[in-house]
C-alpha cells in the first residue's frame, strides 16, 4: 500500500474512532432531563389579539414541567402525610418583565367535588430540595416567592433565562387516578361571561390544562404521568377585573320633563 493510500486510511480509521467515542456522549447529552415536557402556546377563541404577535395585546410566559412525584414529610401541625409536588420552570420570552402569581389547582375528574390548591409548606419544600436540589443550583421558588419579583424577558440569540418552581400539595385524595391540573397566572388573557338566570358576570382567565394518571393504586401507588394533549381554557376565577378594564355601563335612559 502506498504512502499516500495509508494515510487516508490512518485518517478513516481515527475519525471513525472519534465518532465512536463521542457516541456515548452525545447520548447522554441527549438524556439530559428525559422527563421535562413543554407547554407550547395556543391561541383560544376568547383571546382578545393573537398571541403570536410580538406587540399582541395577549402575553403568555413559558411553562416546561415534570411529572408530578410523591414524598412523604413529617408536617408540624399535621403529621405525617404523603405530598405531591411538581417541578417546573417559567421562561419569559415576551418583551417586558412579566410578574408570575401562580395558581396550581388539581380536580379529580374520578372522583367529582374534590379540589386541591397548591400550598407553601416550608418543610416540605425542604424536603424536596434534599432530592431534587441538594447543591441549591435550582434555587426552586413556592408560589409565593416566585410571585416576589417580575421575571426579566430573555434576550434574543441567547441561553434563556430560567425560574424554577415547584408547586405542593396534600391530602389528595387516595381513590383518585386521574388529575387535571389548572395552572393560571401563565397569561393576562380574561374574559367576561355572564351566567344566568341574574346574569351574573364572572371573569374567565387564559388557563393552561394538565392531565395525569396515576399508573397503580392507593395501596400500590405507581408513578403519575402526563396524559396529552396540553390544553389552554378560559377557566372562571373569583378575580376582580380591574375598574380601567371592565366594560363600561350603558347608563339608565333620563326621565322625560313632565
Amino acid at each position: 500500500m502506498g504512502a499516500g493510500k495509508w494515510e487516508r486510511r490512518r485518517g478513516q480509521v481515527l475519525g471513525f474512532c472519534m465518532a465512536f467515542a463521542l457516541l456515548p456522549a452525545t447520548a447522554a447529552a441527549q438524556r439530559v432531563n428525559p422527563n421535562e415536557r413543554a407547554a407550547p402556546q395556543l391561541n383560544n377563541v376568547e383571546d382578545k389579539d393573537d398571541i403570536r404577535k410580538a406587540d399582541g395585546k395577549i402575553w403568555v410566559l413559558d411553562f416546561k414541567f415534570y411529572d408530578p412525584r410523591q414524598i412523604t414529610v413529617d408536617i408540624p401541625g399535621r403529621g405525617r402525610k404523603i405530598c405531591w409536588y411538581l417541578k417546573y420552570q417559567i421562561i419569559n420570552n415576551t418583551n417586558e418583565p412579566r410578574t408570575f402569581v401562580p395558581d396550581f389547582v388539581i380536580v379529580t375528574p374520578d372522583r367529582p367535588g374534590h379540589v386541591y390548591h397548591d400550598q407553601v409548606l416550608p418543610k416540605v419544600q425542604d424536603a424536596i430540595r434534599q432530592v431534587e436540589d441538594p447543591t441549591g443550583y435550582l434555587d426552586m421558588k413556592n408560589s409565593v416567592t416566585i410571585a416576589s419579583k417580575p421575571i426579566p424577558p430573555s434576550k434574543p440569540n441567547a441561553a434563556p433565562y430560567t425560574i424554577n418552581g415547584v408547586a405542593i400539595w396534600d391530602d389528595i385524595d387516595p381513590e383518585a387516578n386521574r388529575f387535571s391540573l389548572f395552572v393560571s397566572g401563565l397569561s393576562n388573557g380574561w374574559s367576561l361571561a355572564e351566567i344566568p338566570p341574574d346574569n351574573k358576570q364572572i371573569v374567565r382567565r387564559k388557563t393552561l390544562q394538565l392531565n395525569f394518571k396515576r399508573l397503580g393504586d392507593r395501596y400500590h401507588s405507581g408513578e403519575i404521568r402526563f396524559v396529552p394533549p396540553v390544553e389552554w381554557v378560559y377557566r372562571s376565577t373569583s378575580v376582580t377585573v380591574p375598574s380601567d378594564l371592565a366594560p363600561a355601563k350603558t347608563p339608565p335612559p333620563a326621565d322625560k320633563e313632565k
